[in-house]
């Protein structure tokens, strides 16, 4: 999933109904693109925690990829890259993603 723009209260709503979707259908290891994300603000962040929180729940995890510069700065700056997992590339969050789900 690729989100591109702003990540704000306009638009995180948006966002919330992706993971929550791709939970009812068995995927709990997701990957967001955040390589087109120019802004989020607190309903962004807060979206990305919810989701996080949720996908833990259901046995997975949230593999957050390529945020912006000003993104990945913002989260250091609420330390979210301490609680969720967040990759340089996509790449790499999808390895990370692979790794972590359960082989059939």
């Amino acid at each position: 999933m690729t989100t591109r723009g702003e990540l704000d209260l306009d638009t995180a709503m948006i966002l919330h109904h992706h993971p929550a979707n791709q939970a009812l259908h068995g995927r709990c290891h997701l990957a967001p693109d955040l390589s087109a994300v120019d802004f989020t603000d607190s309903s962004g962040l807060n979206v990305l925690i919810r989701a996080t929180r949720e996908t833990r729940a259901t046995g997975g995890d949230l593999h957050l990829a390529a945020p912006t510069p000003p993104v990945a700065k913002l989260f250091d700056l609420t330390a979210l890259s301490l609680t969720t997992d967040v990759h340089k590339d996509v790449e790499a969050a999808l390895t990370a993603v692979e790794r972590a789900a359960p082989t059939p």
